[in-house]
């Protein structure tokens, strides 16, 4: 576990090696230095993920711990190509299955949230989207996969820097670096997602 920890007190190493050698390193050794280093680079997707689901900051710091106790197995299972995308997935999923753990035992109630808006996010219409905490853990996750849903039908563009800007909470600078769309254009696929996603759930969700 003290392996664990170490990762949130990351410093950074000097030419790193790339995602898809670590991948390699650990498929074909067990490494766990080379899980560790790779693990190390997306903690704060995961940390963020977790945040966004669970809005408690030591639950989200579990969750990390316990995503990397997963890919010890799960990455000599899986051939994995997108690291981020995956993983980003799979922290959801986890997350998810913890708030149905709490549905089932609801005596012990998660935590008030504690997660601060994004600073970026002057819209109260998708501030309220990923800011609200429901009671009803149940109730907050159909909010969070009709919000998934829409965005699943947005431009691929638009998709992209919505999930990048709230789900992720990258900054305009990092979503160009990320896309390498201008920042122009990360501004109108931001709003404009925005726009459509709103029209999408009044449409099929009565938001």
């Amino acid at each position: 576990m003290s392996f664990i920890v170490r990762l949130f007190k990351r410093s950074p190493a000097a030419a790193p090696p790339t995602e898809a050698e670590l991948l390699g390193r650990y498929r074909a050794s067990g490494d766990l230095q080379a899980l560790g280093d790779l693990y190390e680079r997306y903690l704060h997707l995961v940390y963020g993920v977790a945040m966004k689901y669970l809005r408690d900051t030591d639950q989200a710091k579990d969750v990390a711990m316990q995503l990397f106790e997963k890919l010890v197995t799960a990455l000599r299972e899986h051939e994995v190509r997108d690291f981020a995308s995956w993983l980003h997935v799979m922290a959801k999923n986890h997350c998810l299955g913890l708030l149905r753990a709490q549905q089932r035992h609801p005596e012990q109630p998660l935590p008030p949230s504690h997660h601060p808006s994004s600073p970026e996010s002057e819209d109260g219409f998708m501030e309220n989207a990923w800011s609200e905490h429901p009671s009803d853990a149940l109730e907050r996750e159909a909010q969070l996969t009709q919000m998934e849903t829409g965005l699943a039908h947005l431009p691929p563009e638009q998709q992209t820097c919505l999930d990048l800007f709230y789900l992720q909470e990258k900054s305009y600078k990092e979503i160009v670096q990320i896309t390498g769309y201008e920042l122009n254009k990360v501004k109108s696929y931001i709003q404009n997602g925005k726009r459509n996603l709103r029209i999408y759930l009044e449409k099929h969700h009565g938001h």
